[in-house]
Formats: structure tokens, sequence, C-alpha cells
């Protein structure tokens, strides 16, 4: 059904909201207080034409975006964006019952991202369309560091022309790139993809979570520390988000003695928060429990910490486990609800909480300041510059 309508508001994804017969129809690239013509089947709409365009509409600096599905925000200009994440970060946390305002919104985009996962198809090479499944070729990316932009997508293309169809993840790292390969085609031939170490200078290469071949450790710098970083790990988009998060964290934690990191990863707070105090880490990724073991055995001027595995969504550390002055949180997307529940019952009087999604961060939030908790010191970090996503911090004292 084709229809001319107004946008009324911006939804959580970033896309239009339209109110139709009562219901929400969603349309991305739309602007709120424009007149557009779409098509819409169900919630769904497509943008077919913008009649008045909003004062805030801007023109996108990718010659890519409307057909790639890798930013969102591109044509919103720069009070308008940051209004929209400060607003998912704040939204959340009225409907949990907390009125807290963002203290800073912080820009982190740095040089670019230095994590990306390009996808290689019989399309060609780039990111999936948007809201589809098909790829969207591209031959340059510019929200990525410049050692990734036009280098990832002549990768994946490589790749594609090696084994086929297959999902390319990149980490631009102190010693060259890391690239992780990953197909669903049965057989895939390493031998085929090894020339590309040599051929781009890449530092390792693997292949379904399995090491290819390596010309040196990949390496990426924590404070004081160095850490390889294992196959296929999580680390923050933006090294520049990165420094902000940790230097909020270090600074929150303030002169407390013996802290918890708590869903440490292979350590980005915890190397920085050793530097001047115990720091006891657990995370349920052995591979980066035991990159941040090697990285702590290699740097100097560290004091002790102690890491260990464990699954803290069903094993969280227990009210009488938590002898700590603080702890930091810094949980998946999924939050950090049961870990919550025993710090409330112990003992701990500062909780310092890291989080990418707004949702589970507000319930968490809720939580702790039922407790007796204060919420302070709430930031804002973009480090996911042109999407729908936004990194949180915060500081809970009682």
């Amino acid at each position: 059904m084709t229809i001319t309508t107004t946008i009324t508001s911006l939804g959580h994804k970033g896309e239009g909201v339209a109110e139709l017969d009562g219901r929400k129809v969603f349309v991305p690239l739309a602007l709120p207080g424009e007149l557009v013509r779409l098509d819409a089947d169900g919630e769904r709409g497509t943008l077919i034409e913008v009649i008045e365009p909003a004062a805030s509409r801007i023109e996108p600096f990718c010659p890519h975006f409307h057909a790639c599905g890798g930013c969102q925000l591109q044509h919103m200009d720069r009070p308008s964006y940051e209004a929209f994440k400060i607003g998912l970060v704040e939204t959340p946390l009225r409907f949990a019952g907390i009125n807290a305002k963002v203290e800073r919104f912080i820009d982190a985009s740095g040089d670019g991202r230095r994590r990306a996962t390009l996808h290689a198809r019989k399309e060609g090479a780039g990111y999936m369309r948007l809201k589809s499944h098909q790829v969207h070729p591209i031959d340059a990316c510019p929200i990525l560091v410049p050692a990734l932009v036009k280098r990832a997508p002549e990768i994946t293309r490589a790749v594609l022309n090696a084994i086929g169809e297959a999902d390319v993840s990149f980490t631009a790292t102190l010693s060259g790139l890391d690239v992780a390969v990953r197909t669903e085609k049965k057989h895939a031939r390493a031998d085929r993809l090894m020339p590309l170490v040599a051929r781009f200078g890449l530092a390792r290469l693997a292949l379904n979570g399995e090491l290819v071949l390596q010309s040196q450790p990949p390496l990426i710098a924590m404070g004081r520390a160095q850490v390889e970083p294992p196959i296929g790990s999580f680390l923050q988009a933006t090294e520049a988000a990165e420094a902000v998060l940790a230097d909020y964290v270090v600074e929150a934690v303030g002169k407390a003695k013996n802290v918890a990191d708590l869903f440490c990863g292979m350590g980005p707070l915890t190397l920085r928060l050793a530097e001047k105090r115990p720091v006891f880490a657990a995370d349920s990724d052995k591979a980066g429990i035991l990159a941040l073991d090697k990285a702590r055995r290699h740097a100097k001027g560290l004091r002790e910490i102690t890491a260990k595995a464990r699954d803290l969504f069903r094993d969280p550390l227990t009210q009488f486990e938590l002898p700590f002055d603080a702890v930091v949180l810094d949980p998946p997307r999924a939050g950090a609800e049961a870990q919550v529940r025993e710090i409330v019952r112990s003992k701990v009087g500062l909780v310092v909480m890291v989080a990418c999604d707004p949702r589970t961060f507000a319930r968490d939030a809720a939580r702790l300041v039922q407790a007796g908790f204060k919420l302070d010191r709430l930031i804002a970090v973009d480090q996911f510059a042109q999407s729908a996503h936004v990194e949180i911090a915060a500081t809970f004292s009682r």
C-alpha cells in the first residue's frame, strides 16, 4: 500500500515512525517532521520519496548510504543525532523509574572502527543491504580505521575468490590485520587462503575458529600491557572508546584498594586498574582469561591480578564472595541481572557499570537503586557512529 504521511518520531533503531490507522509503521531513512511517500507492509515501511524534508536532514558523507545497511543515521544533523543517542540512554531509565540525565555525550569514533565484519557473497563483498540478506558490494568503508577502509573489501573479495561465500571479520592490531573467516561450506580448503597472509601482510588468518597461518602475533595495547586477542574475541569497536571507558572506570573506582572486574573479557579494564591496586577478574570466556593472564605475566609495573574463568550468568559471585571495595561490571548485551542480585545482598558500596544495551542497563540500574544505591555520573559514549547503538557508563554508590 503506497501512502503519503508525516513522520511523527524516531524509533530506538533510528527509523522514522508514522501513525497509520492507529498502528505504528517504521520507516528507515525517514526523519521526524518529514512529509513522505512510502510503501507500507504491516509495521514495516519503505521510503519512496521525501516530499518535504526535515530541517535536520543533511547530505550523507558515504555514497553507499541508503543501500548499505551498515549505517542508519548519516542523514541526520549533529544536534539531532546527539539528542537521539542521549534519548536511547535516558528513556529506558525513565521507564524503569529512574529520572537520570546524561551528564556527558562523548564522541568516541576516534580514527574509525578497528573491527568490522564484511560478507563475501555472489553479489560481491560488502555489508548486508538494509533489511535484507543480500550483500551490497562496496569498494571502501569510510567509518573504518585507515588500515581497513579499502583493504577490508579487497581482502573479502580475495576470500570470495579463494573459497567462495563466507563472512570475514577484521581487527586492526599493532602488528597488522587479524582476519577470521567463517563459512558454512563443507571442506573449505584452508590452503587456498594461506597466500592471503603474504599478499596482504596479515598478522594472523583463521578459518572457522582455527588458525590457518600467523606471520606474527596480533597485539592490542591495553594500558601498560599488550594483549594477544584470541581468535574471534570481543574488543571495543574503537580504540578511542576503550580509552574513554577505561579512564572513566579508573577515575570512578578512585582510591578503592580491592577491586573486582566482572565480565572482564581479555582485560581492557583489569589491566589498567591493576596499575594501582590488586584486581580480581572473571569472565566466562576462557580464551580471554588466558590472554589476560599471559598479558599480566609479560607486563611490568602491575599489581596482582587474579583471573578466573566463570560463567557469571549461571554462577555469579555470591554475596559471600564479594569482599571488595568496588565492583566493576562490563556485561554483554544481556546485562548482569544475576550478578547484580548478589551485589545488592553484599556489603559492596561502589559499583561502576559499563553497558552496551540501554534496556538491560536500565533493568540492572533499577535493581541497584531499589537496594539503596545512588546513580551518578551517567555518560553516553558514541563509538558506533552513524548507528543506533550507544555505550553507557555510570557509577552507583551507597
